[in-house]
């Protein structure tokens, strides 16, 4: 045997709890002056070669003062964040953030809670965040529902349940269990994660059948029902259908009532990628054109996205519960229930997902809608579905500036375009143009291409945005775009893909 060791024992808490409480009243004190003050800084700083440098160094051996770990974060980290905590942030779909969120993250790391497993009041918040999130896109209250980490969990969580409810015994036998090739469907305009969820779930991404869109980025129905078509008579096996409440290019919603009617029709699954439009459900204007949502067999979002809350909270909604935990749930002794103690809690969560480790994410959603309730959360979106048509008509109103696709919710599509230049040497000043506008701090929009041509691309899920953060993206739009326009005249700025080489 091992001889026992005479050494101290030691533990990772500090050595004066006094220190910790210093610390962290400065962190408080730090974070709050800089969050009072982000409308007036950059929205995003490229980071030095230095501090790149620092961040290459290899791993410590010996501790450090926690002041100085501090001071590290501040000087080399906390600077060069990615910037959609900033009102002119319209880069992708990112949530902004809240001062409650952030502490309820810190509640959550001191708690160090695995929310999986046990008798904690980590589980019984989860449940109740879940029945808030069928409330909030009009599901059942028996219906089940799982917290992931975003979108691309969700959804790969829902085809795997749609393959395994519509496939016997594809558990056990995976897609070999088909009668033929597994098939799903959706739009061109689709997010690449469902191309990944078909790679995972085995089907391979060539079986998912990216049908057409229209003019408005809405799949093409006809189009669809010809493939399915198509696919059953050369013995595929369609199981899942896709259909999109705002697309990530330019927040199209494709004619979801339609799809559903396709879907029950071919009896065939039909799940609805809602990572940021669901939610435009709460907003009296877009129930109508949402509704099937409450129809649909599945449905992910985001709630870091269009319910402002911190990284990274996800959910995936199931109409049927007991399809849920059959995909998922195995017995395990070591995860036995028991009468009483630990675990005599609630199901482990692990029976409606594939992770049996996972952090707290519910107690920022808890505390967010705690502290404002959903009414601020549907009017939070309605006011950003209104700037974006705001913008629209900014951008319609200058001769230099092209609207690239109608607004329909709350992501619009635009670029320079000063009239003199081929769709090619457009795409060129555009990105440029772009680039220079996130250095230069003015504004972080991003880039899409629409039918090949590039477009700035601004998605507004920001709850801290305000007109005057899109007249001044505007305005700097066009000042950077006049400003490559001399520098061309001046053989200062050249259109690179023309120069041979």
């Amino acid at each position: 045997m091992n001889e026992i060791n005479s050494k101290p024992e030691i533990g990772l808490d500090p050595a004066d709890w006094d220190d910790i409480k210093t610390l962290g009243h400065q962190i408080i004190d730090d974070m709050v002056e800089y969050l009072k003050g982000i409308g007036e800084k950059p929205v995003w700083t490229p980071i030095p070669e230095q501090v790149k440098d620092e961040l290459k160094k290899p791993i410590p051996q010996e501790p450090a003062n926690i002041f100085d770990v501090y001071k590290d974060f501040k000087q080399n980290i906390f600077p060069y964040h990615g910037g959609n905590i900033h009102p002119k942030y319209f880069a992708w779909v990112e949530g902004t953030g809240t001062p409650m969120g952030a502490f309820a993250d810190l509640l959550a790391g001191v708690m160090n809670s695995n929310a999986t497993i046990g008798d904690q009041s980590a589980l019984y918040v989860d449940k109740q965040v879940i029945n808030w999130c069928k409330q909030l896109v009009g599901y059942p209250a028996d219906s089940s529902g799982i917290l992931v980490s975003g979108g691309s969990i969700a959804n790969i969580t829902a085809l795997i349940v749609a393959r395994n409810t519509i496939i016997a015994n594809a558990k056990n036998a995976g897609v070999y269990a088909a009668q033929g090739k597994l098939t799903a469907y959706c739009s061109s305009e689709t997010h690449n994660c469902l191309g990944k969820a078909a790679e995972v779930i085995g089907i391979g991404n060539e079986q998912l059948r990216k049908i057409p869109v229209n003019d408005n980025y809405e799949i093409d129905v006809e189009a669809l029902k010809a493939k399915i078509k198509e696919d059953k008579n050369n013995g595929f096996m369609p199981f899942c259908m896709i259909g999109n409440a705002g697309t990530v290019n330019t927040g199209a919603i494709d004619p979801l009532n339609e799809l559903l009617q396709i879907a029950r029709t071919e009896k065939i699954w039909f799940h609805i990628d809602g990572a940021f439009g669901a939610l435009a459900k709460l907003v009296p204007a877009y129930q109508d054109k949402l509704k099937a949502i409450e129809e649909a067999d599945s449905v992910a979002f985001d709630l870091h996205k269009w319910m402002y809350m911190q990284y990274e909270v996800g959910c995936v909604l199931f109409k049927n519960a007991a399809t849920h935990r059959a995909a998922f749930a195995t017995a395990v002794n070591y995860l036995t229930a028991h009468d009483r103690g630990l675990a005599a809690g609630p199901e482990t969560i692990s029976n409606y997902g594939m992770e049996l480790s996972r952090g707290f994410k519910a107690l920022k959603v808890w505390m967010s809608l705690k502290e404002h309730g959903i009414d601020k959360y549907a009017a939070m979106i309605a006011q950003n579905i209104d700037q974006a048509f705001y913008l629209g008509r900014q951008i319609q109103q200058h001769i230099e500036l092209e609207l690239m696709a109608a607004v329909t919710m709350n992501i619009v599509c635009y670029r320079y375009n000063p009239g003199n230049l081929d769709d090619d040497q457009l795409n060129v000043l555009n990105k440029e143009l772009l680039m220079r506008m996130q250095e230069k701090g003015v504004a972080a929009p991003s880039n899409t291409l629409l039918n090949g041509k590039y477009a700035i691309r601004v998605a507004i899920t920001n709850h801290r945005t305000r007109r005057n953060h899109l007249d001044e993206m505007v305005a700097g739009t066009i000042a950077i775009g006049n400003t490559l326009m001399k520098e061309y005249d001046s053989k200062l700025f050249k259109f690179d893909f023309l120069v041979k080489k």
